[in-house]
């Protein structure tokens, strides 16, 4: 019996029916609707909208929150699938779904109230409200601690001063999720689109993540009322829990990024003839294929258990920490790999290659640096903080 290509240890039939099912549909969606589209996107430095309709009418927004918000309740598993297939078709499809998802949905969700939580989440999950998550700031990068955006108390609301970078959905987004100091401590605000003195810019002349928006966010004494902030968090607790959400789901993305460019190199290879026979029929092509293919098979493995501890509620940060290392850099890689056996032909457009590549030089830097987490596990082994 043939093995599957891109699934060596058959990890589809550790699945149940219905994360089977949710992985079916959403590859249909990326095979269908994203893939005819995304290469041109890329070129044009395009988000393309016209598909937020269809990936809330799938229920991919908040995918994991309660139906009684209008989310479709699934488990950690059916999200990290989710991501991967997103993420097969383009890193910044995926990027869009993790923020509204994760990084939005989610603190309103666990940290707002339930007046916040039935105002904003419906329609949200039915794409009528973007979001956006602003937490990073131009100098602060790695260091959130390091945070200069500052709200201070007036009467019934806050003033907001400050400013955010590298913030995707930015121009897109109807409310912004902006952390801040206060008095208190870190606190976070739900900052709405055209409140007087906030401010959106489109970040361009990016080489990465080209079919995504990303943004500075500006704030001028915007004036933001008291009940526009998350009442049940203070500190940098409520960030980085919204970050473990979203890193979770980017542990999986990546390796639908690398089935891609492992499918697009091993077909090409297969058709390029070079002195007399196929690429393919070389021993240094196969070595590396089959080098992909166990990076995959070993990453597929770790997010499932990953996904497993998730769903029982035994998720500890340190674990999403070394397989977003591992994925991110496995996925990159692979890109990189099978750019360079494509040969000329890996450097354009027509083929997803360089786009994965320069897509995962952003996936592997934001929401927790390599280095970062390389630094998390040696924390966790050593018990000395290194940062």
């Amino acid at each position: 019996m043939a093995l599957q290509p891109y699934d060596l240890f058959d990890v589809r039939s550790l699945l149940t029916e219905e994360e089977r099912a949710v992985q079916d549909t959403v590859a249909r969606f990326t095979d269908e609707r994203v893939l005819p589209i995304i290469g041109d996107a890329f070129d044009q430095a395009r988000f393309p909208r016209e598909l937020v309709a269809e990936i809330a009418e799938l229920g991919l927004l908040g995918s994991s929150l309660p139906e009684e918000y209008g989310c479709a309740g699934l488990n950690a598993v059916s999200y990290g699938l989710i991501c991967q297939e997103l993420e097969r078709g383009d890193s910044g499809i995926r990027s869009f779904v993790s923020v509204q998802s994760s990084l939005c949905m989610y603190p309103i969700y666990a940290y707002g109230s339930e007046e916040q939580r039935k105002r904003w989440l419906p329609d949200m999950a039915a794409g009528k409200v973007i979001g956006c998550f602003g937490l990073t700031e131009p100098h602060g990068g790695s260091d959130p601690a390091n945070m200069k955006t500052q709200a201070r108390r007036d009467g019934d609301d806050w003033i907001l001063n400050g400013s955010k970078m590298w913030i995707t959905n930015g121009n897109l987004a109807d409310i912004a999720i902006v952390w801040a100091q206060t008095e208190d401590g870190i606190q976070g605000f739900i900052v709405e689109k055209g409140m007087d003195g906030f401010a959106a810019q489109e970040i361009k002349h990016k080489m990465s993540l080209r079919a995504s928006v990303t943004s500075s966010l500006f704030f001028d004494n915007v004036r933001v009322p008291d009940a526009n902030r998350l009442p049940n968090v203070k500190g940098l607790k409520g960030p980085l829990g919204c970050l473990t959400q979203a890193r979770y789901g980017i542990t999986w993305g990546p390796i639908g990024a690398a089935i891609a460019c492992l499918d697009e190199a091993l077909n090409y290879s297969k058709e390029r003839i070079l002195f007399d026979r196929p690429v393919a029929a070389t021993q240094s092509a196969q070595i590396k294929l089959a080098e992909m293919a166990r990076r995959i098979t070993l990453a597929q493995l770790l997010v499932l258990q990953l996904g497993r501890l998730k769903d029982a509620g035994t998720m500890q940060p340190q674990q999403v920490s070394l397989a977003k290392w591992n994925n991110c850099r496995m996925a990159i890689d692979i890109a990189r790999e099978c750019r360079d056996l494509l040969g000329g032909a890996g450097i354009t457009t027509e083929h997803s290659a360089i786009r994965h590549a320069l897509n995962l030089e952003s996936v592997i830097t934001y929401e927790g640096t390599e280095t970062v987490h390389q630094l998390v596990i040696g924390r966790e082994l050593t018990g000395i903080s290194a940062f």
